[in-house]
């Protein structure tokens, strides 16, 4: 007897479920297929054998990661061989929904394996009921399960790595290719357009870019002057041309245009001018981009078309992994197919072919040479795929041997070796690795060091804090004397600011004082009295100006004389 059992992954674990009646013929019938749907119909079906739940996120992933890839994971085989009846008298056989799984197990059991058909329909069941299948699981557990582990997935697919952005390199040269398309055209539209005003234009230049320049500098033709020779001579570069410009314009068989119609055709040749500027400054960011994405594939072939190889592949991941005989034709492969079908010659090169060195080649060496190129541009691809520090050390030796062998097939001089080419090769690169790790240490030193001091600089501002906040409070007492004394100073220096007429009446006034013929003895507060203004007469005579003390000298000898 034949027992089907059914597999299904879930992202909270693995389910076996055991089926009870199998009827191949019937259950596909409308009538089968609407009984699904009900859970009591469904269970009387099918039972759950087993369940196998994952112990976190991390073990899910990778286990789903494992069945996309085709690959039986080590938790799906000890579930297996834990719970599925292997040996008996009833024959089992296994129903996987995914045909790719479905072969690496019976490789792993040598258990017949079953997809489709019955399967299908159960799994489709399954998946719909299966947080009522599984005990202690619920609907929501089951969506936040799903949801979590889909977003983890897909992160996980999206190979993204920003110091190797290919996705970046594919995405601009894509864009360079369409900003030729465009401005090819639109120069194109300019010409036609301005054409009817000043036909003469056109022989005289030809290049899309400075056409559009001119259109927009010359606007009306019968305004151009010797005066706008010199700006001709700058868009033109050449005097011979602006002053062929200014001839035609003289007698131009053009037609005469209106300023509205002028205007569009200035703006829209600015347009074109500036997405020409943006095209020279796109090809310098893909520049830069390989040099550090594919150095040594950028320094063989060029930043161009070795993105162009990239683009095609998919990523520089998939570059790598192909053979030299791919990577010669890539590009070709509509000629490829039609050479097969009708028994042709295959081609000998695809986007290599924009390379220097096929075009630099004899017609009879172009194969060879192009077969030798996509075997250098292989190795360079995986140098640059797997090595940890880029360098552009490979692509240099690599493109030297390209040299050597085209110089080979032209005069017969005999290139060196491969294996001493690599020697120096590896060398170079080892110095040049060992150097911009010592940089990098460098930076990483100095890092730590302004961490360091930072940390340090935090932590002395924390404690100056707490001992200024301890010191406040040990030192009110002193605090609250210094205030006074000062507040005592300032009402000295208020006293000692006096006019000159009052301090003539306090002379006076101690003058009457010391004449007196009382003889009763002074007390200590007129004492402390005589003290504080003789104190304050110090002061203001210090304090007085130069021309204060003069007035002083005359009025004391204006007595004298009375």
């Amino acid at each position: 007897m034949v027992v089907l059992h059914v597999l299904f992954e879930h992202a909270a674990g693995y389910a076996l479920f055991a089926v009870r009646e199998v009827e191949e013929i019937g259950m596909l019938l409308p009538q089968v297929e609407e009984s699904v749907l009900s859970l009591g119909k469904f269970n009387s079906m099918v039972s759950l054998a087993a369940f196998f739940p994952f112990k976190s996120a991390q073990a899910a992933l990778e286990n789903m990661n494992a069945i996309s890839e085709g690959v039986v994971h080590a938790d799906l085989k000890l579930f297996l061989e834990t719970n599925l009846p292997l040996s008996g008298k009833k024959k089992a056989i296994l129903g996987v929904s995914d045909a790719k799984i479905g072969a690496a197990l019976q490789e792993e059991f040598t258990i017949s394996i079953q997809t489709g058909g019955v399967v299908a329909e159960i799994t489709r069941g399954v998946r719909l009921h299966f947080h009522s299948l599984v005990k202690g699981l619920t609907a929501q557990a089951a969506s936040k399960a799903q949801l979590g582990l889909g977003h983890s997935y897909s992160r996980a697919k999206v190979k993204f790595n920003v110091n190797r952005a290919d996705n970046m390199i594919i995405q601009s040269i894509a864009l360079l290719d369409q900003l030729d398309k465009d401005i090819n055209t639109f120069s194109m539209r300019v010409r036609e357009w301005y054409g009817y005003h000043f036909p003469e234009l056109i022989k005289i230049v030809s290049e899309n870019s400075m056409y559009c320049r001119l259109a927009q500098l010359i606007g009306n033709r019968k305004e151009l002057s010797e005066e706008s020779l010199e700006s001709l001579e700058e868009v033109v570069m050449d005097s011979g041309k602006a002053q062929a410009i200014l001839d035609a314009s003289r007698s131009s068989m053009g037609m005469d245009i209106s300023p509205i119609d002028l205007i569009n055709i200035e703006r829209f040749s600015n347009r074109v001018v500036s997405l020409a500027a943006y095209r020279l400054e796109l090809q310098e960011y893909l520049r830069s981009k390989m040099s550090q994405v594919a150095p040594n594939l950028a320094a063989l072939i060029g930043e161009v078309v070795g993105a162009r190889l990239i683009s095609h592949a998919g990523s520089l991941t998939n570059l790598a992994k192909y053979p030299a005989s791919t990577v010669q034709i890539l590009g070709a492969e509509k000629a490829l197919f039609r050479a097969l079908k009708t028994r042709g010659n295959t081609p000998k090169y695809g986007l290599i072919f924009h390379s220097t060195f096929i075009g630099r080649a004899a017609a009879k060496n172009k194969g060879r040479i192009s077969r030798y190129l996509a075997n250098k541009c292989t190795i360079a691809s995986r140098i640059d795929c797997f090595s940890e520090v880029p360098t552009s050390v490979f692509g240099d030796k690599l493109r030297e041997q390209v040299e050597e062998r085209l110089s080979f097939y032209e005069t017969g001089e005999v290139p060196r070796k491969n294996v001493d080419v690599m020697k120096e090769a590896v060398k170079e690169a080892s110095d040049v690795a060992s150097e911009i790790k010592r940089k990098l240490e460098k930076k990483e030193k100095k890092r730590k060091k302004r961490e360091k001091k930072l940390q340090e600089l935090a932590a002395n501002g924390e404690t100056n804090g707490e001992a200024e906040v301890e010191d406040g409070e040990a030192d009110t007492p002193v605090a609250k004397k210094k205030k006074k004394k000062q507040a005592a100073e300032e009402t000295e220096e208020a006293e000692a600011v006096e006019t000159p007429a009052k301090k003539k009446k306090k002379q006076k006034a101690e003058d009457v004082e010391e004449t007196t013929d009382n003889g009763t003895e002074e007390t200590q507060v007129p004492a402390k009295k005589k003290k504080r203004k003789t104190e304050t007469l110090d002061v203001k005579a210090a304090e007085e100006t130069p021309e204060a003390v003069m007035s002083e000298k005359k009025k004391k000898k204006k007595r004298k004389t009375d």
